[in-house]
């Protein structure tokens, strides 16, 4: 019972830190939102930038291994609400806090919060599934895919 109340926990520290990272990109570039346009298209654009950005977080949350890119996706889904003279500030805001949150799914990821809070070897099968093994201790991939692990440089 308490290991799954740990679980549970960690489930939703990840999903409101997730939450808090769509907001702080979001809050970061919607003033930056076509000023040109009538107010009604503002308000219609502002909230197709925060659905955006709550949709990568949340997809990110869920599938952090298999999302390439999201910076980059959330940066196209989003640039066409933004003058031309705002997208380098709005690719580098996106950018800024999509890397954030990607560092921060990682340490989670490392600390064994995804899978039910056992770590998983870092490979793919032949078949392109991701190996439902537990690595060794201290590395990212276990024993059948130990050849994988990058050498260690020595400090």
């Amino acid at each position: 019972m308490t290991g799954t109340l740990e679980v549970d926990e960690r489930t939703l520290l990840i999903q409101n830190s997730m939450y808090q990272y769509s907001r702080a990109i979001y809050r970061s570039i919607k003033d930056l939102v076509d000023p040109y346009v009538t107010s009604s298209t503002q308000v219609e654009y502002r909230r197709a930038v925060l659905e955006a950005c709550e949709q990568t977080m949340e997809r990110l949350a869920r599938d952090p291994h298999y999302f390439a890119r999201p910076e980059r996706s959330l940066f196209q889904d989003v640039r066409r609400y933004f003058p031309i003279t705002a997208q380098a500030q709005v690719a580098w805001a996106v950018d800024q806090g999509v890397t954030a949150a990607v560092s921060f799914i990682e340490e989670q990821i490392e600390a064994g919060a995804f899978d039910g809070g056992v770590p998983r070897c870092h490979a793919t099968t032949r078949k392109g599934k991701p190996c439902q093994r537990t690595p060794l201790p201290d590395r990212d991939y276990c024993p059948s895919h130990q050849h994988l692990e990058r050498t260690r440089v020595a400090a």
